[in-house]
């Protein structure tokens, strides 16, 4: 008899804020996919209705019962609901992913919406008052009751969970499919023809510093050779970034593309992807673009990065926020063909272990371990 064939199999629930916009959610849906390969019963509840990203399971949508105007009583209903049906599905285990940003909203949860319920809490930032609430202390409580808390980094583990007393931590990175590899993915139609770095995610400048990267961009002069610089997706900062670009003498190389669950065919087909964040847990920008064979360049921010990038055999790491050196970052990984091509060919092959196969076998151990 095989490991697989003795493991047991769980009714498992995921709890996502949507399956849309960012790395959290897309994790959670991927999850999804790698536990019920595994032969569990899975089903998801998000509470926004947002889904872009492919997910496998039953969904419960409870983002279909918002009402036009939100209030306290229509949000304890939709509570209500969600309560239900938990208890009616009677799971083995919540697995949740929402960002746990008030204490209060997460000793209701404890006390009545997850009431006997097995939880396993995955922290997905290492900004604290994303994760671990205004009231640390008072939220490690309702953390040491879960049979588990996963960080997405080691950093998370050992500086926000650790440090704020929760225990039972267990640090299990986000995963990519290598099937996005065997895509044939052309270069995007406004893109052709166009040599360019790539920078991907939710345009909040307070969060990725998008500024940080268009100064830098500036200063490199790439674009003097014609580089251009792909800032995808949408947000809230994009109309302010548009209007500080202009300004710029590489603004006529500064391209703003919209939002696409798909980016694929813009990470594969560019020189490399850039990531210049104040903060993340396990950047998938990174992962998703070495996944494809593309180099990346990099803050060493505090999460994540050094966990992903090997300086100058997969990428850069650029060990400082000044504009200066991630300008000469970018420069050197446009000019220096060996190294550049040296990256390119470790790309792939770096982030092996963090494909859909091994992350898996993590998540079904952890399973196998906490729930028998």
């Amino acid at each position: 008899m095989t490991q697989l064939d003795s493991d047991k199999r769980y009714k498992i629930c995921l709890v996502s804020i949507s399956l849309a916009g960012g790395g959290a959610e897309r994790s959670c849906a991927m999850l999804s996919q790698m536990l019920q390969q595994k032969g569990h019963e899975v089903h998801l509840v998000i509470l926004n209705d947002e889904v872009n990203f492919p997910y496998a399971g039953k969904l419960f949508n409870l983002g279909l019962y918002k009402k036009e105007k939100d209030t306290h009583l229509s949000r304890f209903k939709r509570f209500k609901r969600l309560r239900r049906f938990l208890v009616k599905e009677s799971f083995d285990v919540v697995i949740d992913h929402r960002t746990k940003n008030q204490y209060y909203r997460e000793l209701f949860y404890d006390i009545y919406v997850y009431k006997g319920i097995k939880r396993i809490y995955v922290t997905h930032s290492s900004n604290k008052k994303m994760y671990v609430t205004e009231n640390p202390k008072k939220y490690s409580k309702i953390c040491n009751k879960n049979v588990a808390n996963i960080s997405v980094s080691k950093y998370i583990k050992e500086e926000v969970l650790k440090k704020e007393g929760i225990k039972n931590t267990s640090t299990i990175h986000n995963a990519f499919n290598p099937l996005w590899s065997e895509n044939n993915f052309k270069p995007p139609v406004e893109l052709e023809n166009k040599h360019y770095i790539l920078s991907y995610g939710r345009i909040d400048d307070s969060v990725k510093d998008f500024t940080f990267l268009i100064k830098s961009f500036h200063l490199s002069k790439v674009w003097e050779n014609n580089m251009h610089l792909v800032i995808l997706g949408d947000g809230k900062d994009k109309e302010k970034l548009k209007t500080m670009a202009s300004k710029l003498g590489c603004s006529s190389h500064i391209l703003f593309l919209p939002f696409t669950s798909n980016p694929f065919p813009y990470i594969i087909n560019s020189r490399f992807v850039a990531l210049t964040s104040r903060f993340e847990g396990f950047p998938m920008v990174l992962v998703e673009s070495l996944s494809l064979g593309t180099p990346v360049v990099s803050l060493d921010i505090v999460s994540g990065p050094s966990e992903i990038i090997n300086d100058k055999e997969n990428g850069l790491l650029i060990v400082k926020r000044e504009v200066p050196l991630f300008a000469e970052g970018i420069q050197t990984m446009c000019t220096n063909q060996t190294l550049y091509k040296h990256c390119k060919e470790n790309a792939k092959l770096s982030v092996n272990e963090f494909s859909m196969k091994r992350i898996s076998l993590k998540w079904n151990q952890l399973l196998q371990d906490e729930l028998r």
